[in-house]
């Protein structure tokens, strides 16, 4: 079978980017190549699902409220996918999956501002003295615009530019994921009526289990 010449420097970037592995096999180098823009293209489903909603009159009677619900669970849920990626990395040896964290981490965001912007347009109808009355009186919404600024330098910061000019700084920054999602749970356990308890503290114990990992982790050293 015909095996085409690769130069050594074009060699050097793809093991670099996509692993010897992969190289050695074409298929799956094909297959793993097709993953990010596929698991872009799923991030998005969320948001194609509410702008279908939207469309066809199929929210219920407070539409609204729904949009906020679906932008700010999906906020959260892809954080915590997120902090799943270097478990899954370690613990079956997916190298692959860690070229995914980034663009996770960018759709948590992405979200939660959506979450902020339908609060801001739609909720409060751009009026932002109403609106920052509502920050400082309702201290979950507080604890969710402290968990958004704090997730703003992750995303600013979610490029190698950054990664070189920070240096040793990088990592501890990024590390402020945890406390953010601690964060978000809190802001959504505070809204919710007891009866509807059950949902934010499934993804509590999700996020407790994920910080006792970790915990483990730096213990092993």
């Amino acid at each position: 079978m015909y095996q085409p010449c690769v130069p050594a420097s074009v060699q050097y970037c793809l093991s670099a980017s996509y692993g010897n592995e992969e190289l050695q096999n074409p298929r799956m180098f094909s297959i793993k190549s097709l993953t990010k823009p596929v698991v872009f293209i799923l991030c998005l489903l969320p948001l194609i699902a509410g702008i279908y909603s939207i469309a066809t009159n199929s929210l219920v009677a407070n539409p609204v409220e729904d949009l906020l619900h679906l932008t700010g669970e999906w906020g959260l849920k892809f954080l915590l996918i997120t902090l799943c990626v270097t478990p899954l990395q370690l613990t079956f040896k997916w190298l692959w999956i860690a070229k995914l964290r980034r663009m996770l981490g960018l759709y948590a965001f992405f979200y939660a501002l959506l979450h902020l912007i339908i609060w801001v347009v739609l909720e409060q109808e751009l009026d932002l003295s109403a609106a920052i009355n509502e920050i400082i009186e309702k201290k979950y919404i507080t604890i969710g615009i402290i968990a958004l600024l704090a997730m703003l330098p992750l995303a600013v910061t979610s490029n190698r530019w950054a990664i070189r000019k920070l240096g040793k700084k990088w990592k501890p920054l990024h590390r402020m994921i945890y406390p953010i999602a601690v964060l978000v749970i809190v802001h959504f356990l505070w809204q919710v009526r007891a009866k509807d308890i059950l949902e934010p503290a499934m993804h509590l114990g999700f996020l407790l289990v994920l910080l006792i990992w970790r915990f483990k982790k730096i213990v092993a050293g």
